[in-house]
């Protein structure tokens, strides 16, 4: 467990640090294919596949910067993705993430969770990149 940990940790300090974060937006982008395209579309425009089974119409994630007056809101993103901060701009159908990518590599473990916030950066960076 902590060699894929640690793996997890240097290839995010890697992607944010030395390759900037067009490492991480690919990284990103390939999280968001797994976890969020079947709700927020592949396009990131809010038609993915289980929309027509929600209450609630997913966010046209390209418009995040457009309706905040042209300034990627970074730290509201994350603090969404990741759920547990007490931000639930959703109204809590969304599933926490952080949570989600923390329990993957074990709840108990600090490492679990610098591995998670790794991930929730990449999708962040990823997001920052598909504006309109």
């Amino acid at each position: 467990m902590i060699s894929r940990i640690t793996t997890v940790f240097t290839a995010t300090l890697i992607g944010i640090g030395a390759g900037g974060p067009s490492l991480a937006q690919d990284a990103g982008h390939d999280i968001f294919m797994q976890y969020c395209s079947t709700c927020h579309g592949t396009d990131a425009k809010g038609a993915g596949p289980l929309t027509e089974l929600m209450t609630a119409k997913p966010a046209d994630l390209t418009q995040l910067a457009a309706n905040n007056d042209g300034k990627f809101p970074m730290l509201d993103v994350i603090h969404v993705i990741d759920g547990r901060t007490g931000v639930r701009a959703h109204g809590g159908p969304m599933p926490t993430y952080g949570a989600v990518f923390k329990a993957e590599y074990g709840t108990g473990d600090y490492g679990a969770e610098i591995a998670a916030r790794g991930r929730i950066l990449s999708v962040a960076y990823y997001l920052e990149s598909i504006q309109e």
